[in-house]
C-alpha cells in the first residue's frame, strides 16, 4: 500500500514528485586580507540567470527556482531532488561593504564574496553644543 500511496511521513507516492522546492545547504566563513566573507550556496541544477542576490545590512538574500526535471512518459519510483522556487536568508557575522561584493556560479556551487565593512568607517564623532537657550537644543 505504501507502494501506492506514499507513507505517512512524507515519502512520495510512484509518479507523484514534493512540492514546496527547497532550501540549499550554505557554508559561511571569513577569510582573507582584506577580510571578506564568503558564502557558498549548494545550487547544483539551478541555471544561474535564475539566481537572484540581495544584500539587506547584515543578510545575504540567496532566491531563485531549480527547474523539475520530470517528462511525460516516464514512470517514476522515487524523487528526491528537490526543485522549485527557494529563497535563503544567511546572517553574516559582521558588516560588509555591498557594493563591492561579487559572485560566481561553477559547478553548481554558487560562491559570494563580501567585503568586511573597516568598523572606523562606521564611527561618526557628534559635535556638542553649547550655545543652549533654555535647555532646549535648536
Amino acid at each position: 500500500m505504501d507502494e501506492l500511496l506514499g507513507d505517512v511521513l512524507g515519502t512520495p507516492a510512484i509518479g507523484h514528485r514534493r512540492s514546496g522546492g527547497f532550501s540549499p545547504a550554505v557554508d559561511v566563513y571569513y577569510e582573507g586580507d582584506p577580510a571578506r566573507a564568503v558564502v557558498q550556496a549548494e545550487l547544483a541544477g539551478v541555471n544561474a540567470d535564475e539566481i537572484g542576490l540581495e544584500i539587506k545590512g547584515r543578510h545575504l538574500i540567496i532566491a531563485g527556482h531549480r527547474r523539475h526535471a520530470i517528462s511525460e512518459g516516464r514512470l517514476y519510483q522515487q524523487l528526491e531532488i528537490a526543485s522549485g522556487a527557494f529563497r535563503r536568508v544567511v546572517e553574516l557575522g559582521a558588516d560588509v561593504v555591498a557594493a563591492e561584493a561579487n559572485a560566481a556560479f561553477r559547478d553548481g556551487i554558487l560562491r559570494v564574496e563580501l567585503p568586511l565593512a573597516d568598523p572606523s568607517q562606521h564611527t561618526h564623532n557628534v559635535p556638542i553644543r553649547t550655545d543652549i537657550e533654555g535647555g532646549e537644543l535648536r
